[in-house]
């Protein structure tokens, strides 16, 4: 018996295995903090914030019968929406809790130009609401059903991580931040603040 596994061993010693080489490299990035003075300069921007109320509004139920609801003020989601008047804040007060507390909202709104070292790259936008953030990109919600972490909520305190389409050096992108404060049915104690937020340059 000893014998056969010597055999074996001889054998599998001999036979080459044809493994596919490790060629995969994971893609180099640099990253630019929109927390602090110089990163926004990078992007020619200013970050703007704005408390956001519940109101009462026209509405209908499932059956279609006139009722009242609920929407937010104000809807800030538009890429040509006038925040001229807002707060301007300062990167470096991102951290800075924020809004009301308890059931509470918030908007967070940059408008960012493509620098010139991401040409050729792909550029992504990140940031850590704490508690949940939602990510407007020129106006739109990008949204993937059952998936989250994207432009939609994904869990407390998830990284919202979107991709800018065709960046191109120069290129103005608008982002509108939603933050919100939760869980929502606990009415936490807390407000709302942004953890690291950054522009990601991705090689291709």
């Amino acid at each position: 018996m000893r014998s056969v596994f010597v055999v074996a061993a001889c054998l599998a010693a001999t036979i080459p295995l044809n493994l596919p080489a490790q060629t995969t490299q994971q893609a180099k990035s640099k990253k630019i903090n929109l927390r602090t003075r110089a990163g926004v300069d990078s992007v020619k921007g200013q970050w703007r914030y704005h408390d956001v109320k519940i109101v009462e509004v026209d509405g209908k139920g499932p059956d279609g019968k006139p009722n009242k609801t609920y929407n937010i003020s104000p809807r800030a989601e538009a890429a040509a929406f006038d925040d001229s008047r807002w707060e301007a804040i300062t990167p470096e007060s991102l951290g800075k809790a924020r809004s009301t507390g308890q059931v509470c909202f918030c908007w967070y709104r940059i408008k960012l130009t493509i620098p010139p070292e991401a040409k050729g790259k792909r550029v992504f936008f990140q940031t850590t609401v704490d508690d949940y953030g939602e990510v407007w990109v020129d106006g739109k919600l990008p949204r993937t059903p059952g998936k989250g972490g994207e432009a939609i909520v994904g869990g407390f305190n998830t990284p919202n991580r979107v991709e800018l389409k065709d960046p191109e050096p120069g290129k103005v992108y608008q982002i509108a931040v939603f933050g919100i404060n939760g869980p929502i049915s606990a009415a936490p104690s807390n407000w709302i603040f942004l953890h690291d937020t950054f522009l990601e340059l991705v090689d291709r």
